[in-house]
């Protein structure tokens, strides 16, 4: 089968070669998995960041509508409070007579 020693080297070399080829298509599919798995996590990191921007803006829009219910009912006590104490001026000074 082998007449000579370069026969056997081209053995070697053949199945060197085959293992090298196995095991670097090993390492490139973990490679690619786990490209895949970072790929994956950053999808749910950027959607869970979207949704925390969403929740902000909405939480932002509520106080800026609440801080305008707040001055129009703060003019409304105002205004109720200025009622109030004119009907008391108004009473006070017609129980003086």
């Amino acid at each position: 089968m082998f007449s000579t020693s370069s026969d056997i080297l081209n053995l070697v070399l053949a199945v060197c070669l085959a293992l090298l080829t196995f095991f670097l298509c090993w390492a490139i599919y973990y490679f690619v998995a786990s490209v895949q798995k970072i790929h994956k996590l950053i999808k749910r990191v950027e959607n869970g960041v979207i949704k925390a921007e969403g929740i902000i803006d909405l939480a932002k829009d509520k106080l800026k509508n609440s801080a305008t219910y707040f001055m129009i009912l703060g003019e409304i006590a105002k205004k109720a409070m200025e009622f109030v104490q004119a009907k008391r001026d108004k009473k006070a000074s017609s129980k003086k007579k």
